[in-house]
């Protein structure tokens, strides 16, 4: 399932360009259950929920698609120091999960929302730590400008989106909380460590776009 070329993927038998379109097709459709989904929590009934949206910018450079991602700055509460995507918690005023963010990307990495095309959504993930979190996907053509909020990240990058597209590049971890064992997934790149609810997405993201067609074997190799 490796990408075969630049700005190519390959997906149920044959290969197609990694177009706004195509992604879009491919985020409106309905996909299969993951096989193996022990790294989604589901929150148990009852729970205490906080809601929240984030943005996947989807950033189109020549032939080639890039996933923006942040680097969360280490004194945060919540998550320090961890690699996530743009976005945070619904604020009243927002009018959908679209509007939260959009209004969480201006915030953190001064990405002017008109720059952004909405192109599709992510199923909702749910963490342990009671976050409901609704994954908006969005198209960037360049030009556009950052400016990071300096409290809140501490550095934004790009990861090519044949990288996480390729399964070979996904792992499965487990960790000790609260008195449990829980699986996550994790996709190290380049010195990088993406794990937990950003990793999730990320897989959640491949495999609505072909994830759906891969031999079982290609599936989170242990």
């Amino acid at each position: 399932m490796t990408s075969p070329a630049a700005g190519l993927t390959a997906s149920n038998g044959g290969i197609f360009r990694l177009s706004r379109e195509w992604i879009a097709a491919q985020l409106a459709r309905m996909a299969p259950p993951q096989p193996d989904a022990r790294h989604i929590a589901a929150l148990p009934a009852g729970a205490r929920i906080t809601h929240a949206a984030v943005l996947v910018p989807l950033i189109h450079r020549g032939d080639e698609v890039y996933v923006l991602l942040t680097q969360r700055t280490a004194h945060l509460n919540d998550h320090p120091s961890q690699i996530s995507f743009p976005g945070g918690r619904v604020e009243s005023s927002d009018r959908d999960r679209a509007e939260t963010a959009l209004r969480e990307a201006e915030e953190e990495i001064g990405l002017a929302r008109h720059r952004v095309d909405l192109i599709g959504n992510l199923p909702v993930y749910e963490i342990p730590s009671g976050f409901r979190i609704s994954p908006v996907v969005g198209w960037i053509e360049p030009p556009f400008e950052l400016k990071l909020d300096p409290f809140e990240v501490a550095e934004a990058f790009e990861v090519p989106l044949a990288f996480f597209l390729d399964p070979a590049n996904h792992q499965r971890r487990a960790y000790h909380f609260e008195g449990r064992d829980r699986d996550y997934i994790a996709i190290p790149y380049h010195g990088r460590y993406i794990w937990g609810a950003t990793a999730g997405m990320l897989f959640s993201l491949y495999w609505q776009l072909h994830g759906a067609h891969a031999e079982p074997s290609e599936l989170l190799p242990p």
